[in-house]
């Protein structure tokens, strides 16, 4: 990581073979998955593990708006959940419900375009597989609650209510949307639509499918399903905000950024739109000073999160090795 971010572009190699896009797959009408695909058995998704039960906590964010006692409950539900889970559902998030309507129509379109259209949006796969670009997005009302829990998230660490925003470096944070279509799979058991690993950045805020499931979590040696609630966004905890916190040092820090995985379907097709916000690219991140002592000293170096996730892009999902290599630095 001690690279520059332009060294690693330059350690990024060409797409090694031509991109064959899953969808176009899956479209073709296959019976069968071809073998690049094909998960070892010890990691595909199976029933006994994909345990639907118990579920991810469901927090109501109206009570930051009420008084000083529904404020402080609501403030604890999440720390509770982040602590045991890493994971959590919003609602009465202030989010527009015509606009999240909006947005889902807007990509389930896009996705159903004939594949030329569509390619005309494509991105070269040595950045990032998919479609469309990092510029000109319109980030609405998304910042605003990713703002809100950060404020949430501060206070639940005994810091100033601006202080974690502070360490993300200010308000010129990065946020970015990236929509994942996941078409149906006629051997759903043999693979997964995207292999387990924690988030690289601060928070993501995930509009999931609420009527197709695929979202795990890791709990311990189980994966469990998330069940979506209509309406309402899935939160979790990546590791710039695991650095920051000390990861296991605190009471917060007690939920790091959690693994997850996605499962695929073979009746139907699964869209979510995931928003990331990420701390300021080229912002040293580290543990925050206040919660440091000689009792808790802090577990990992100062990196850009450029650097961060340059690293990661270049070695891939893998569970939690990335952020813990940190602690190598």
């Amino acid at each position: 990581l001690g690279v520059s971010c332009s060294g690693l572009m330059d350690c990024l190699q060409e797409w090694p073979e031509p991109v064959v896009h899953v969808q176009a797959l899956s479209d073709s009408g296959l019976t069968t998955i071809p073998d690049l695909y094909i998960k070892p058995p010890s990691e595909r998704p199976s029933s006994d593990k994909g345990v639907a039960t118990p579920r991810v906590p469901v927090i109501d964010l109206g009570g930051l708006a009420e008084g000083a006692a529904e404020c402080r409950a609501t403030i604890c539900a999440v720390a509770d959940a982040c602590r045991s889970w890493g994971f959590f559902q919003v609602v009465n998030h202030r989010v527009s419900p015509d606009l999240v309507r909006k947005v889902r129509e807007v990509w389930r379109g896009f996705f159903r375009l004939p594949m030329a259209e569509k390619q005309a949006y494509a991105n070269n796969p040595r950045t990032y597989e998919g479609y469309g670009s990092r510029v000109g997005v319109e980030k609405d009302e998304m910042v605003k609650l990713c703002g809100t829990l950060m404020k949430v998230l501060s206070i639940s660490l005994g810091l100033d209510v601006d202080q974690l925003q502070a360490a993300f470096g200010g308000d010129d944070v990065g946020a970015c949307l990236r929509v994942n279509y996941y078409p149906k799979c006629p051997q759903p058991e043999l693979t997964l639509g995207l292999s387990p690993h924690s988030d690289p950045g601060g928070l993501t805020v995930l509009l999931a499918d609420d009527c197709v499931k695929g979202l795990q979590v890791r709990r311990g040696d189980d994966w469990v399903t998330v069940q979506p609630l209509a309406g309402a966004f899935i939160v979790n905890i990546g590791d710039q905000i695991q650095v920051l916190s000390l990861s296991l040092s605190l009471s917060l820090g007690d939920s790091s950024s959690v693994e997850h995985r996605v499962t695929v379907n073979a009746v139907q097709e699964r869209l979510s739109l995931a928003f990331f916000y990420n701390p300021r690219s080229d912002w040293p991140i580290a543990p925050v000073g206040e919660l440091v002592t000689p009792q808790r000293p802090p577990l990992y170096q100062p990196t850009t999160f450029d650097e961060y996730r340059m690293h990661v892009r270049k070695n891939g999902p893998t569970g939690k090795t990335q952020v813990e290599s940190l602690k190598g630095i």
